[in-house]
């Protein structure tokens, strides 16, 4: 059984993590971002506590091997995933997309973004990290934060 969610430290924060902002970390095409995505990514390891979701994993390894120009090898995209597995890791239940259901009808976002936004939620994170979504948007407690709109 996996260990429940670590607690907070009085200076840490729950960071969760978009595959979007994963997926420029390992993306050379794009060097700016590259590094803007590694410096967010390495401060909240070094900071905080990184929460992430079964379809982050997911969607990494589909991106970074299919769309990335050059892509990863498949090998080396699971390699990358078996990193990311290292954090916690939520997966989605029924109830949980029920849940994302309410909040993309409530908050009229995409169905993608809203599955993002319930495990962030669940999570009990501090910041969401993407580039979707307003960036400063608040739901509760979470902050969406745009690592790129800050730089």
């Amino acid at each position: 059984m996996r260990p429940a969610f670590p607690a907070r430290t009085p200076e840490g924060m729950v960071c969760f993590f978009d595959t979007n902002i994963l997926v420029y970390a390992v993306d050379a095409g794009d060097p700016a971002r590259q590094a803007q995505a590694i410096d967010c990514f390495a401060r909240a390891v070094r900071d905080d506590s990184i929460a992430l979701s079964t379809q982050v994993l997911q969607e990494f390894y589909s991106i970074t091997t299919r769309k990335l120009r050059p892509p990863l090898s498949p090998r080396e995209a699971a390699q990358q995933v078996d990193q990311l597995a290292s954090f916690e890791v939520l997966g989605a239940t029924a109830h949980s997309v029920r849940i994302a259901i309410g909040l993309a009808q409530e908050h009229q976002l995409a169905w993608w973004d809203a599955l993002i936004l319930e495990a962030a939620l669940r999570a009990n994170a501090d910041v969401l990290y993407t580039e979707d979504g307003p960036h400063g948007r608040r739901f509760g407690n979470l902050t969406v934060t745009n690592p790129f709109a800050c730089a």
